[in-house]
């Protein structure tokens, strides 16, 4: 086994992280269903003493499929690999997702990158894990191929909550676009969060008291638009922040930005790499009837803001285990 983490790329993988188990899946949200196909990758290697990884593919397949309609990504690559560190995989692999690659059919994969550059011995996919040209490949014919290529195979069926709901990246993509994120937690198994560089803005918000720190989020991502309490981490210190995500009504109804005023900060943010992390949805955005009222509802908005989160202790063992990852 590997004495680090590794994420590889282009199926450069190492010696030390073949011969193992391994979780295949696009892991878009690494929800708490996807745990639970990494977790048997992860146990089914300790059990032998062999190296645990996951395979995953960029950009999203949809993305590739249906360019009109591209997919919002809950965990671009980076936060994705993050979280299989967090995990406690052993390496993380990026497959590059394209035509050729789409084109292989079930058995060429099965050969050419499981057993020919991975010499995998444990393959554990979910219950509607499909692969190869037209995803043609099934659970079933992955099995036959194990069989005939010497790898075990473990099937992961439906993730459901303690209530009966079954996990998927389209619910998580609902919750948070309804602005609920505690269930949107719930689903995920931690908090959902997003790295950003600060751009510069009109600095209106320093003109009424409140500087914010803008990024640009991309165009599919489809979280409520209001106002938030967040964490924003800066340098590796975490600050708490009031947050608006949205076209600011009041003033130019534009394009889409999240603002965060970062509560008794001072120091410089432009151009900065910042990872905020949104804990709690306290109202839609609001056109109010002159600045004054703004400001006051600001004031009142950070107010909330510190209540919630000075006390917080709603942080999942996961996130606590993102908190010490190394990947950069």
């Amino acid at each position: 086994m590997p004495s680090s983490f590794i994420a590889a790329r282009h199926l450069s993988v190492p010696s030390s992280l073949k011969g193992g188990a391994i979780a295949i899946g696009n892991f878009d949200g690494m929800h708490r269903g996807h745990q639970t196909v990494i977790g048997a990758a992860v146990d089914a290697a300790a059990a032998r003493g062999e190296p645990a990884l996951a395979l995953t593919f960029e950009p999203h397949p949809r993305d590739i499929f249906r360019p009109e309609n591209p997919v919002f990504r809950l965990t671009p690559p980076k936060i994705k690999t993050r979280l299989a560190e967090a995990l406690g995989l052993d390496g993380f692999v990026t497959v590059d997702f394209n035509a050729d690659f789409a084109r292989l059919d079930p058995e060429t994969f099965v050969k050419t990158v499981l057993v020919d550059e991975l010499a995998i011995r444990h393959v554990a996919v979910g219950w509607n894990f499909h692969f190869g040209a037209g995803r043609h490949g099934t659970t079933a014919r992955l099995a036959e191929l194990g069989a005939k290529y010497g790898f075990s195979v473990e099937i992961l069926p439906p993730f459901e909550t303690e209530d009966g709901f079954t996990v998927s990246s389209s619910a998580v993509r609902d919750r948070l676009a309804e602005g609920n994120l505690a269930e949107a937690t719930g689903l995920m198994g931690w908090h959902w969060y997003f790295d950003g560089v600060v751009i510069d803005g009109d600095k209106r918000g320093r003109t009424i008291g409140f500087p914010t720190a803008n990024i640009r989020l991309p165009d599919q991502v489809r979280l409520a638009h209001g106002v938030y309490a967040v964490y924003a981490d800066i340098d590796g210190v975490r600050h708490i922040g009031a947050a608006n995500w949205g076209r600011r009504p009041m003033f130019d109804n534009g394009k889409a930005v999240f603002e965060t005023y970062v509560l008794d900060y001072t120091g410089d943010l432009y151009r900065k790499t910042i990872t905020v992390t949104p804990i709690a949805y306290l109202r839609p955005e609001l056109r109010f009837n002159g600045v004054n009222a703004l400001i006051a509802q600001m004031h009142q908005d950070v107010a909330e803001t510190r209540a919630l989160l000075q006390s917080f202790d709603g942080f999942t063992a996961l996130d606590r285990a993102l908190a010490a990852t190394t990947v950069a």
